[in-house]
This record gives structure tokens, sequence and C-alpha cells, in this order.
């Protein structure tokens, strides 16, 4: 997992701040995203960005480590072409190269250096994961639905089926905090842990998307007409 900056997380996180078109009745079948749902909600993004801040020395140990193992990838890249093949690990493998030793070392300090963070985030998703059920009953309820399918079981649907966001208002309401230190000795669920993917998942594509954009910002308009130069004194 890659540990991000304090202000993209808050920027990802509001990217998400989404909530369901005011003018939006359901009745009868509906759609909803349980990992949408609490990534939307404030108190997520609150503790995500506590975390970050709490963190912020560790985040910086890990991007040093992980430049490290970046070099150490790069000499056992014989062609030189920026990418490890499995052709090119495989040689270093048979061939015994003590650099693999370090960079599994330099791994495995990554992971410890990860593990109070993610044990962070986990705990702070399942207080408000424990309050799902009964956010999404509310809904059920407000809006007289009588099925909720995943988003993945429309071909197409109005906006308007879309629950997600009437669930993240709910989960607003019923945690507006969560705290970021377990107890000691608390390990997620099974449960927990897959919508702990689910949601660093949704993070990553809101990420790469948002890279992307910058990226095609960035790169001058097709058709553009070039800059005047700027005009050149006369000699005499």
């Amino acid at each position: 997992m890659k540990i991000r900056n304090t202000a993209l997380i808050a920027a990802l996180l509001s990217a998400f701040a989404i909530t369901a078109p005011a003018a939006a009745q359901v009745s009868g079948i509906a759609t909803s995203d349980t990992a949408g749902a609490i990534l939307r909600s404030k108190a997520l993004g609150t503790a995500y960005q506590q975390i970050g801040t709490q963190y912020a020395t560790v985040s910086q140990q890990l991007q040093t480590k992980r430049q490290e193992i970046n070099s150490l990838n790069a000499q056992l890249d014989t062609n030189k072409d920026k990418e490890l093949t499995q052709a090119e690990l495989d040689v270093a493998i048979k061939a015994k190269n003590p650099l693999l030793a370090q960079i599994d070392a330099k791994q495995k300090e990554m992971t410890a250096l990860q593990d109070p963070i993610i044990l962070a985030q986990l705990y702070a998703i399942e207080q408000i994961a424990l309050k799902y059920e009964a956010a999404q009953q509310a809904v059920i309820t407000a809006k007289r639905i009588s099925v909720i399918l995943a988003p993945d079981a429309f071909v197409w649907a109005p906006e308007s089926v879309d629950v997600t966001g009437a669930i993240t208002a709910e989960l607003d309401k019923a945690v507006p905090t969560v705290t970021t230190t377990p107890p000691a000795g608390w390990r997620p669920s099974r449960q927990i842990g897959a919508l702990y993917q689910q949601i660093q998942q949704l993070i990553s594509a809101a990420s790469q998307q948002a890279q992307a954009q910058a990226a095609a910002a960035a790169q001058p308009r097709a058709g553009a007409a070039p800059a005047s130069p700027a005009a050149q004194p006369e000699s005499r």
C-alpha cells in the first residue's frame, strides 16, 4: 500500500463528498455502494487526515525506503529499459544476487512501518461500518425501498436509484467522529479487511484519475497557436 500525503487524501475524500440528487425519490428498487458510502463519510475523511498528520514522519521514511528499493531494482534491470521483468528477476534469483536480500529486508522494514497506519485506518472504518446497517435501514424506510442491489447488477438505471449518498448522510448523523487508536490487541475481522481493500482501491482509482486529468490539463491544447516571440530591439 502506498501512503499518500495528507493534502492528497483530503482532496480525494472531498472529491467523493457527493450527495444524492435533492429531488431523488426512490420507490422499489435501489442501489448503493457500501465502500463508497463509508469513504464519503465525514468521519472517515477526518480520521484519514488525522492519521496522515500523526504518521507524517513515518510516511517520509516509507517514501525514502521506496526510493531505495527502486534504486536496487534498477540495478537488477540488466537491459536498462527502466522495467524489471520476470526474466531479469529469475536471472538474479538463479545467481543468488545479494541485492535481492537487501530488497527483501527493506520491504519488511516498510511493512513494519505501515502496520500501525493500516491498523488505525482499519479501526476507523470498523467504527463506521458498525453503523452501516442501521443507516441503510433508515434510508430503506424513508424511501420505501423494497430491494437494494449492487451497482454492477444494473445495466442501466437513472441516478435517482443510487442511495449511496443518502446512506452516507445517515452515517454522518450516526457517527460524526471516530477514534484512530485501536485498543490493545485489537484485530479487524475479515469483513472489515475486505472493506478496507475496497476503500483503498477507490482512493487509488480517484488518485490515478486526478493525476491523469492534471497531466492532460498540463498538455498544450491541440491546434493552439504558438506563443509569439518577444519583440527584438532594432539594430542601429
